[in-house]
């Protein structure tokens, strides 16, 4: 076993589908939720559902491979296999999330909506005045949790991306909330200029996001391979190595909401990862799969709960890697 294997196509690559949403669309939803409500938004979202599953057959395909998985890990959470009118489901909430996304910036939330898995986490978090490598995830809504976090203004969050297709989104984002005192960074790898500037934000106390469960613009290379909902799938290494470079606590975030009924609750989740990330030179790639694996069984722990809320819809186990999206 090596942490570098042979990159995949970039045709099948995460990177390479193209963003569904344009700046107007989202500036329109937002326009409509402020003259009529959530409701008439989640109206108006049907026909993108309808788009996804009629005329996106890959996302629709691996959204399907992702609910038989759940399917086969967590059969009590079933009682059939999924089927087209599941991964209806899966895009539908997928694009509910797209707009929480933006309200979570703009409409406060009440503090008694949030469901908190562990306050004294939470807290620990909030008490804490060290920086901290914060690894979320596409489960849920992540920004949910930094529109939690965002409450208390003595904390600037730094999200980095390695894509250009959260343009759009970021965009409107400082639209709706110039003070956001959010910065997103897009970066393609972490080069010393790049980890200079990431530390001297977390020595200054800030928090910096970064995701865990998405394959580097280089493909399977600087990844390991770990079980995820029953099968291999190749996790990236690079929040591990990061988090030794910065020597600095390391936590999980998780958030969704349920989208049934008038149910506005919002689950939210802060897991101590590690105080600190180390790594032995001669058990590197072991220790670097370890780390990878605990986030992988964290992740999965989360969505045997909410089966519909994990929002990566393109090839990710390993025998499927190799497709064109």
């Amino acid at each position: 076993m090596t942490e570098s294997t042979k990159p995949e196509a970039l045709s099948g690559h995460w990177s390479s589908i193209k963003e569904a949403g344009t700046l107007f669309g989202l500036q329109f939803l937002s326009f409509i939720h402020r003259v009529f409500g959530r409701r008439a938004v989640s109206v108006l979202l049907l026909p993108t559902v309808a788009y996804f599953l009629l005329f996106r057959p890959a996302s629709r395909r691996c959204s399907l491979e992702y609910l038989n998985r759940h399917f086969e890990s967590f059969p009590s959470q079933w009682k059939k296999p999924p089927n087209l009118l599941n991964a209806a489901r899966h895009f539908s909430e997928f694009a509910e999330s797209v707009v929480d996304k933006l309200l979570s910036w703009c409409v406060e939330i009440d503090a008694d909506k949030f469901v908190l898995a562990d306050a004294d986490q939470v807290e620990n978090l909030l008490q804490d005045k060290r920086g901290s490598l914060i690894i979320g995830s596409h489960f849920g809504n992540l920004e949910y949790c930094r529109g939690f976090m965002h409450r208390y203004k003595d904390k600037v969050i730094n999200i980095l991306v390695h894509d250009k297709h959260s343009a759009n989104y970021n965009t409107i984002m400082q639209q709706l909330n110039s003070e956001s005192r959010l910065n997103v960074f897009q970066v393609s790898d972490f080069d010393i200029q790049t980890m200079l500037q990431i530390k001297q934000k977390i020595d200054a106390g800030e928090w910096i996001f970064i995701a865990g469960d998405r394959t580097p613009l280089t493909g399977q290379q600087r990844t390991v391979p770990v079980k995820f909902l029953g099968a291999t799938a190749y996790f990236p290494i690079g929040p591990y190595l990061l988090a030794q470079g910065l020597a600095c606590p390391v936590r999980l975030m998780f958030s969704h909401r349920n989208y049934h009924g008038d149910d506005e609750r919002v689950f939210f989740e802060v897991v101590d990862f590690a105080e600190r990330v180390k790594l032995d030179r001669k058990q590197r790639v072991e220790q670097l799969q370890d780390y990878a694996q605990a986030f992988a069984d964290q992740l999965a722990k989360q969505c045997e709960r909410s089966p519909y809320q994990w929002f990566n819809f393109y090839p990710f186990w390993a025998p499927q890697r190799e497709q064109p999206v």
